[in-house]
């Protein structure tokens, strides 16, 4: 199990200190019940699955959703640029708002991390430390709702990632043997990934406010870091779904994001139960073949990677919400040893 050590803790206080709310304010749509920004803290670990310390070991994203932006307003405008040059976010009858990662670390290690030599066989050390903004818009068909997601993300790759000091630092405060073979991780890179997908929200009501949801997605992702196509789908049962689309997540991984939309809560507490899976074409990952501009270790990975997901969510209106999920996913490189991964996340957002 990994934690965040007290640098990155650092970090994300400053992080946070950055975001333009001010700037945001006063782009505000009219007074609804989506009046409040929200705040979220998620954490991924193998611990939550396997207790395993191998291949994706820890994901942290501490990401804030902005409110409803205001209609023609100036943070309007690069929705209206897409628009314009893509034909993606058309639509009368929508809602949009930003999601700012203010920080992100992924960390990834070789099955075995108690040898100084890796095998050239397994996977590389390799961490990804990054920041980025999502445009995000949910519009209104009638019988069905669609959210669209276009994600940018910037960081680095390499020791400036931070993904020994993070794992060892924790690993020497429990007294676990700290993992040895950071100095053949990847080389420092600069990334960037560029991601647009979208969802298709159908939805059946039931008993009461019981209801049940099918929310196919497709999407693509391009940069140096990650390149790859992506197909899936989720269902959900329970109360108040139409105010997400499901828990946010961690590229690579089923699609999510942090969407929450208060007006469509009829005052009961919301909650829910849900499974889905994600098929992805991949055409780069740089945690498995290793730095795109420069020699280094890697493996030959897998065109085809799947994962497969459940869990629930349970909000209280706007003030709090947590999600607990369970992913396995499939062998992700040729030679790949033992079980298919497995890893747990726990999501939570405050709203303020």
């Amino acid at each position: 199990m990994i934690k965040i050590n007290k640098l990155a803790a650092l970090l994300i206080l400053v992080s946070v200190s950055c975001l333009p709310r001010a700037a945001l304010a006063q782009d505000i749509a009219p007074p609804s019940q989506d009046t409040d920004g929200r705040l979220g803290i998620l954490e991924e670990n193998d611990y939550f699955g396997t207790h395993d310390d191998r291949h994706y070991t820890q994901g942290l994203k501490l990401s804030y959703l902005s409110k409803p932006v205001t209609p023609d307003g100036g943070w309007d405008q690069p929705f209206g640029m897409l628009n314009d040059a893509f034909g993606i976010y058309g639509g009368d009858s929508r809602k949009r708002k930003y999601e700012w990662t203010a920080l992100g670390q992924s960390i990834f290690t070789p099955t075995y991390t108690n040898t100084p030599n890796p095998s050239p066989n397994d996977r590389p050390y390799a961490a990804w430390l990054y920041t980025g903004a999502s445009l995000l818009q949910d519009t209104d068909h009638g019988w069905y709702h669609t959210l669209e997601n276009t994600e940018l993300d910037l960081g680095v790759v390499g020791p400036p990632a931070l993904g020994e000091v993070t794992q060892n630092d924790y690993h020497q405060f429990i007294n676990v043997t700290p993992a040895l073979g950071w100095h053949d991780e990847i080389h420092t890179e600069p990334g960037a990934i560029l991601s647009y997908e979208k969802k298709w929200r159908f939805q059946q009501p039931l008993i009461g406010n019981l209801a049940i949801d099918a929310i196919p997605e497709a999407g693509a992702t391009v940069g140096n870091i990650l390149t790859y196509g992506d197909i899936g789908g989720m269902v959900r049962f329970g109360q108040n779904l139409g105010a997400d689309y499901g828990p946010n997540r961690i590229r690579p991984s089923p699609s999510g994001t942090a969407w929450f939309d208060p007006d469509q809560l009829d005052g009961r507490p919301g909650w829910y139960i849900f499974a889905g899976t994600q098929g992805r074409a991949m055409g780069h990952n740089v945690f498995l073949q290793g730095n795109s501009f420069a020699p280094s270790y890697g493996v030959e990975e897998k065109p085809l990677v799947a994962d497969f997901i459940v869990g629930a969510s349970l909000f209280w209106n706007t003030a709090l919400r947590v999600d607990a999920t369970m992913t396995e996913r499939t062998k992700e490189f040729y030679g790949q040893q033992g079980h298919p991964d497995r890893f747990g996340g726990i999501n939570l957002t405050i709203g303020f």
